[in-house]
């Protein structure tokens, strides 16, 4: 299903792969059988490898929402049976409706707030605080985080230099997936470099597939390619500061990433039916035509992040052998890591909910659902070894890899009207410039002008 808002696009990017993947990833697991995960600090509750202390908790009561649906939130339960296992208390999950703020508003105007949500933006907890919803983590908690996770992921759940978030479930959106058999005949190999890419394509074009597959009809794909050069070859510091539109549109680091972009978006015979033909493909669409075809597929290549799985499911390629992934190329000195997540906020302060949300930045439980598949940690002290396959295992270790360098998806950082709305703001701005991917000033000057209105600055 095609995002309608922002909100909604990064909770798929975060949410959808659990969701549908035990049906759709036809990817034979590796063993499971990691238990003795390295672990450090006391043991609880009798269980192996435990890292964490955690209080009895018995009569406790707690509530948990987040807008997880199907498999995800049937694994997510695993989590909390665990939590409830070691403490004693009871814990029920609250299904959200997406936006949750919205969901949460109604939840605290009727006096029944659940104990911690899960929220899926920066946006989002800000929101929270600002409102006086959100309760700041206690020493415990804070803890935990600065003891598994990189300042980065760190940093995006504070809120006035006040930590209130833990980032439970990450996206790594810095993936290029491509049809095996297809390098194979062009002998073509995974590029580490924007130049190796356009080399692998021209192999790839030459060997008779057409390389590419952009998501065109949708805008949201799209930014998330500008945001993956931008990020590699500006660097983060300039990638914040057009995030928070501190630099305009018009600067010379947009220039050179959209006159990038159009090495790719500017060669009508490396796009999958042309500028025209990518204009009319939906996102679900990029990804199938890829892995249908047999070694003549309408394209050899698709962009998107590791929710890419889900749509492979759709077509007879199997992940890991059909369908294989690369991590995004480096453009500039570093290759690019964009990311979305969950973050697990406190919305009623208790020695409960304190013990849930420090539970939830242990490697402990991100491991339990880093062993039941299509869930990605940024806890660094997860083993890879956990995630079941080695498709999931390489996205895992890109996301870690990146350290403090990746940074979170800059359209869903942005007011919704310039970065998460159809047919408007930079959506709209960067399908016209796939359309004509000549006129870099023209989409610069478009790019500013929508920013300026969006985020309240004629600036």
């Amino acid at each position: 299903m095609r995002s309608k808002s922002s909100t909604i696009r990064t909770h798929r990017t975060v949410t959808a792969l659990a969701a549908l993947l035990a049906g759709a990833l036809a990817l034979s697991a590796c063993s499971s059988s990691d238990n003795d995960r390295k672990g450090s600090g006391e043991q609880t509750g009798g269980a192996t490898g435990s890292t964490v202390t955690l209080p009895k908790l018995n009569g406790a009561n707690l509530e948990i929402a987040a807008v997880w649906t199907g498999q995800e939130q049937k694994n997510f339960k695993q989590v909390l049976a665990e939590f409830e296992r070691r403490t004693g208390a009871k814990v029920t999950f609250v299904p959200a409706q997406d936006p949750i703020i919205n969901f949460l508003g109604s939840k605290i105007a009727g006096g029944q707030p659940p104990d911690v949500a899960l929220l899926p933006q920066p946006g989002a907890i800000k929101q929270a605080v600002q409102r006086g919803w959100a309760k700041p983590l206690g020493p415990e908690a804070v803890k935990e985080l600065q003891k598994n996770y990189s300042q980065g992921w760190q940093d995006i759940g504070k809120v006035d230099g006040k930590q209130y978030g833990v980032y439970y479930k990450a996206a790594n959106k810095s993936l290029i997936w491509y049809n095996a058999k297809v390098f194979e005949n062009a002998n073509a190999k995974e590029p580490k470099t924007w130049k190796d890419l356009l080399g692998t394509a021209r192999a790839v074009y030459d060997s008779g597939v057409t390389p590419f597959s952009v998501a065109g009809a949708d805008g949201w794909p799209l930014t998330d390619w500008f945001e993956n050069v931008y990020l590699s070859q500006a660097g983060p510091e300039k990638y914040d500061q057009l995030a928070q539109h501190k630099i305009k549109w018009t600067d010379p680091s947009v220039k050179q990433a959209l006159t990038t972009l159009a090495q790719i978006w500017g060669k009508k015979d490396y796009l999958a039916g042309g500028q025209g033909g990518a204009l009319q493909t939906e996102f679900p669409a990029s990804v199938t035509q890829t892995f249908t075809g047999g070694d003549q597929p309408k394209s050899a290549m698709v962009y998107e992040g590791d929710f890419v799985q889900v749509n492979i499911g759709e077509t007879k390629a199997k992940v890991g052998t059909d369908a294989k992934v690369f991590p995004f190329p480096a453009v500039g000195s570093t290759a690019p890591v964009v990311s979305g997540g969950d973050a697990a906020v406190i919305l009623k302060d208790s020695k409960a909910a304190q013990a849930l949300v420090t539970f939830l930045a242990s490697p402990d439980a991100a491991t339990i659902q880093a062993k039941l598949g299509g869930y990605l940690s940024p806890n660094k002290n997860v083993q890879i070894s956990a995630y079941p396959n080695a498709v999931q295992q390489k996205i895992a270790k890109a996301l870690i890899a990146s350290g403090d360098d990746f940074r979170f998806d800059m359209s869903d950082q942005a007011p919704q009207a310039f970065g998460g709305t159809p047919g408007k703001g930079e959506w709209k701005d960067l399908q016209d410039f796939l359309k004509n991917p000549a006129d870099v000033a023209g989409t610069q000057a478009k790019l500013e002008k929508d920013a300026a209105a969006a985020y309240g600055s004629g600036s």
